[in-house]
C-alpha cells in the first residue's frame, strides 16, 4: 500500500508540474509576443485609416461601460436574490428550483447567451447591436455568479444572525447590520462577475456588435442605447480573424492577460481580508 501512494503522489505531483508549466508557457509566450507592441499611442487613441494607426482606446472604455452598467443591474438582483433565497424563502422546492436555475445557467456557453441576447434584446425589443443589448445579455451571464458567491458567504454568517435576533434585533435590520457586513462574498462575487465581463466576446459579438469609434456615453444616453461598440476581447477577434493583424491581437492580448492576473488575485486577496476581520 506504501508503494501504491507513493507512487499515486509522484502522479499527482507530475500532472501539477505539467499543468504549471503548461500554463507558464501560455502566459510567457503572449507577453513575449504582445507586450513589444503595447505602448502609450496604441492605449491613449483610435484606429485611424487617415493616419495609418491603430489605437485600442475606444475598446477599453467601452470595456469599462460594460462592466458599470452590468454591474448596476447585476449586483442589486443578485444580492437581492441571495437574500431572499437565504432568509426569507420557506418554499424549499422554490428554492431548489431556482437554484438549480442558477447552477444550469452557469453551465451554458456564452455564444448561447448571446443568441438569446441577438433575438431578444436587439431584434424584441428593437436596441439593436448596442452597448445596452450587451450589458443586458451579460446580466444574465454573470447574475448566476453573484447569486451563488453570494448565497454561499450568506450562509456562513448564520450563527452571527442568529444570535442578532436573539438580542432583539429586526430582521431587515439583522441583515443589513450583520449578514452584509460578514459577507464577503458579495464582493469576491463581484470581483468574478467583473473578471467574467472582461474576457467575455461570445456573447457581445451578437449583441454589442463591433464598433470601433469612441462612443461618448456621459455626453448623450442615446450613445450608449444605440451605439454599437467592440470590448477588447471582440476587438481581439477583429484583429486576429478579420484583420489579420496578429501583432495587435498578442498586444491586446496581453493586456486582457494582466486584466484577468490582477482580478484573480484581488478576489483572493479581497476574499483573505474580510474574513480575517
Amino acid at each position: 500500500p506504501s508503494m501504491q501512494t507513493e507512487a499515486a503522489a509522484v502522479h499527482h505531483d507530475l500532472h501539477a508540474a505539467l499543468t504549471c508549466a503548461l500554463l507558464l508557457f501560455i502566459i510567457g509566450y503572449i507577453f513575449f509576443k504582445g507586450l513589444p507592441h503595447v505602448t502609450w499611442q496604441f492605449l491613449s487613441t483610435q484606429p485611424s485609416f487617415i493616419k495609418d494607426t491603430i489605437g485600442i482606446l475606444p475598446n477599453i472604455l467601452n470595456t469599462v461601460y460594460l462592466v458599470g452598467v452590468t454591474l448596476i443591474i447585476t449586483l442589486p438582483l443578485g444580492v437581492g436574490a441571495a437574500i431572499y433565497l437565504t432568509e426569507y424563502a420557506r418554499n424549499r422546492r422554490l428554492v431548489a428550483a431556482i437554484e438549480f436555475a442558477t447552477e444550469t445557467l452557469t453551465g451554458i456557453p456564452s455564444i448561447i447567451f448571446g443568441l438569446v441576447g441577438m433575438l431578444f434584446f436587439c431584434q424584441l425589443l428593437g436596441l439593436q447591436a448596442s452597448l445596452l443589448a450587451g450589458s443586458l445579455t451579460l446580466v444574465i451571464v454573470t447574475i448566476p455568479t453573484i447569486i451563488r458567491t453570494t448565497q454561499e458567504s450568506l450562509k456562513t454568517a448564520l450563527s452571527p444572525s442568529g444570535a442578532a435576533l436573539g438580542l432583539g434585533a429586526g430582521k431587515w435590520h439583522m441583515i443589513r447590520t450583520v449578514v452584509l457586513l460578514l459577507s464577503d462574498g458579495i464582493v469576491t462575487g463581484c470581483i468574478l462577475a467583473i473578471g467574467r465581463i472582461v474576457g467575455e466576446s461570445a456573447a457581445l459579438l451578437f449583441t454589442a456588435g463591433m464598433g470601433m469609434s469612441l462612443n461618448n456615453f456621459f455626453g448623450s444616453v442615446g450613445n450608449f442605447i444605440h451605439s454599437s461598440g467592440a470590448s477588447l476581447t471582440v476587438a481581439l477577434y477583429v484583429y486576429a480573424r478579420e484583420r489579420a493583424e496578429f501583432d495587435v491581437a498578442f498586444a491586446i492580448a496581453a493586456i486582457l492577460m494582466l486584466l484577468t492576473l490582477v482580478i484573480n488575485l484581488s478576489a483572493k486577496l479581497v476574499g483573505r481580508t474580510l474574513k480575517k476581520k
